[in-house]
C-alpha cells in the first residue's frame, strides 16, 4: 500500500507538467468573423448646389393699426388665426366719434339752409359778393368738418386688407391706445418667402426663376422654390448678399420665422466621394466616423471622416476617404476598431 501512494505522488507532478502547462502556452480562440455588407467608394459627377440657411416670412406682412385714439371694445381674433380679406379685427369705442359727427351733421345742414336763402337773395343781386363769398366758405368748411368726422367714426373699425395669418395682437380690450400704434400683424402665407445670404464669391452663380430645393427641418418636408431677387448691395459686416425665393404654400403649413435649408443649383459640376447616410456613425464627441475594409487583413477599421452636404443619395464626405476603398454599410454597430470580418456582400 505504501509502495502505491508513493508512486501515486511522483506521478501528479508529471501529468501536471503535460497537461497543465500545455493549456498555458496555447493561443486563445480567435473571435468569430462578424458579416457585414461593403460598398466600393467612387468618385461622382454631380451638379454643384450652393446651401445656405434662410428664414420664412409671408409674401405680404402688414403692421396696422387704428388712425385715431380710443378705448378697444373689441378683438376678432388670436394669434395664429387665419384672417379673411376684409374681416374685422378689432374696434374701438365709438360713442365721443359718433356724437362729433351729429355735431358736424347738424352744423353743416344748418349752413346749409343759410347757404340756400343768402343763395337767392345773391342771385337777385340783393346780396354783396363780401357776404356771399363768407357764408360759401363757411358751408365748404362744414362740409370739411363733416367728412372729417364721418371718417373718423370710420376709423374706429379695424379690418384687414388681404387674407392671412394673424402673426401679432399687442392689445387686449379695455385698453386705451393712442392713433398710429401698429397693435397687429397680418401676413398673407399662401406664398411665402425664404430669405437668405449667400458669399460673394457664389453670388454670380444665381440666377433669377432657377428652382431651388427648400427643406423645413422643422416639420420634415421638403419644397420647391424659385429665385425671385438677387440682392445687389453687400451687408455691411458679413459681405454677403441677400437672395429671396418664393414658395408656394397652399395648405398654409409654412409659417413665418421658420427656418429652411436650401440647395440652389449653380449650373456647375464637381466630383464628390458620397457615403450612404447608414454607414456614418458617431462617437461620444459627434466625431463621424465609418469603417473601412482592410481585405488583406481581413479586418475593418475605423476611419474619422469630415462630412458635407446632404441630401437624398446620401452624405458627402469632404475628407477621410479615397475612391476605391470599401466602407461598411452593413453591420456596422457590431464591429469595433479591428474585427475580423466576412464579406456578406459587396456593393
Amino acid at each position: 500500500m505504501k509502495i502505491k501512494m508513493s508512486f501515486f505522488f511522483l506521478l501528479c507532478p508529471v501529468l501536471f507538467l503535460m497537461f497543465g502547462c500545455g493549456d498555458k502556452d496555447a493561443a486563445p480562440p480567435e473571435a468569430a468573423p462578424v458579416f457585414v455588407i461593403a460598398q466600393k467608394i467612387e468618385k461622382k459627377t454631380v451638379a454643384r448646389v450652393i446651401a445656405v440657411s434662410g428664414n420664412i416670412e409671408g409674401s405680404k406682412t402688414a403692421r396696422l393699426g387704428f388712425m385715431v385714439s380710443g378705448k378697444i371694445n373689441y378683438i376678432a381674433a388670436r394669434e395664429g388665426a387665419m384672417i379673411e380679406k376684409g374681416q374685422l379685427l378689432a374696434s374701438l369705442d365709438p360713442e365721443n366719434y359718433r356724437i362729433a359727427k351729429e355735431i358736424a351733421d347738424a352744423n353743416a345742414a344748418q349752413i346749409q339752409d343759410e347757404y340756400d336763402r343768402l343763395n337767392l337773395m345773391h342771385e337777385r343781386g340783393s346780396l354783396s359778393e363780401s357776404d356771399y363769398s363768407k357764408i360759401s366758405n363757411g358751408l365748404k368748411m362744414a362740409r370739411a368738418q363733416q367728412k372729417l368726422h364721418t371718417k373718423n367714426l370710420a376709423e374706429t373699425r379695424l379690418y384687414s386688407p388681404f387674407r392671412g395669418v394673424l402673426l401679432k395682437r399687442g392689445v387686449e380690450v379695455g385698453e386705451v391706445i393712442g392713433a398710429g400704434l401698429p397693435l397687429f400683424g397680418v401676413s398673407d402665407i399662401r406664398l411665402v418667402h425664404v430669405n437668405a445670404s449667400v458669399p460673394e464669391t457664389e453670388l454670380r452663380f444665381i440666377k433669377m426663376d432657377v428652382k431651388a430645393k427648400i427643406y423645413v427641418a422643422s416639420i420634415d418636408s421638403a419644397f420647391s422654390g424659385r429665385v425671385i431677387e438677387v440682392g445687389s448691395l453687400a451687408e455691411p459686416t458679413t459681405r454677403a448678399f441677400s437672395v429671396r425665393m418664393e414658395v408656394p404654400n397652399p395648405d398654409g403649413i409654412l409659417r413665418p420665422g421658420m427656418t429652411a435649408e436650401i440647395q440652389i443649383p449653380s449650373g456647375r459640376e464637381e466630383e464628390v466621394i458620397r457615403v450612404p447616410g447608414e454607414a456614418v456613425l458617431r462617437d461620444m464627441d459627434n466625431t463621424a466616423y465609418v469603417f473601412v475594409v482592410d481585405d488583406v487583413k481581413r479586418r475593418a477599421f475605423r476611419r474619422k471622416i469630415s462630412l458635407g452636404k446632404i441630401d437624398e443619395n446620401g452624405i458627402v464626405v469632404t475628407a477621410g476617404l479615397a475612391p476605391g476603398e470599401l466602407v461598411v454599410v452593413g453591420g456596422q454597430h457590431k464591429l469595433h476598431n479591428g474585427s475580423l470580418i466576412a464579406l456578406k456582400q459587396a456593393l
